[in-house]
């Protein structure tokens, strides 16, 4: 038998697949990163995460960057301080929780667009990103009622990110059109 043939073959499966997890939990790692860039502002504060999540499900695809999102949540409930207020299991509490709910929502949905072709226009990318940063809030806010109550929930947790997220919305769009474009040449 021939061993160092199967340490090939074992080699051309383990590498991809080490090469897949890494890029996965490099997304995670930036959502950890982007929630620490931050303005705190009320009950919840404004962070550079949706950059990474969008980026996640579009680059990714829906699975894999949804996996990246889920894979961020779960690494900080087990105590990675990578949340934008700390980490650990009590986070669950947090005002912000239901916003890192919407961040597995949205990474699916900008993947599962993209893989339906929605990258091939600027106007499609960009109804994807802006479809993707609304998913966000449903869990986000709905969590938050809790927190600030019903009255107050488009004041703290929506109207203060509507020119920042159009913003980023923008970077994460022009992100993409450049990717397309530069592969094309």
């Amino acid at each position: 038998m021939n061993f160092s043939r199967i340490i090939t073959l074992r080699e051309n499966k383990i590498i991809p697949l080490i090469k897949e997890i890494s890029i996965i939990f490099s997304f995670a790692l930036l959502t950890g990163i982007g929630a620490k860039i931050k303005i705190e502002i009320g009950p919840v504060p404004i962070t550079m995460q949706t950059v990474p999540v969008l980026l996640s499900g579009a680059l990714l695809g829906s699975k894999k960057g949804a996996f990246s999102q889920i894979l961020y949540l779960l690494l900080g409930l087990f105590g990675i301080s990578w949340f934008s207020r700390g980490g650990g299991l009590l986070y669950i509490f947090s005002p912000t929780f239901g916003y890192i709910i919407g961040f597995v929502l949205c990474a699916y949905f900008v993947g599962f667009l993209f893989e339906k072709g929605f990258y091939r226009n600027v106007w499609k990318i960009f109804f994807t990103i802006i479809t993707g940063n609304l998913l966000i809030y449903i869990p986000g806010l709905l969590w938050l009622i809790k927190f600030v109550g019903i009255e107050n929930i488009l004041k703290s947790g929506f109207y203060p990110f509507i020119f920042g997220d159009f913003l980023k919305s923008i970077l994460v769009a022009s992100t993409l059109m450049i990717k397309k474009n530069v592969l094309k040449k």
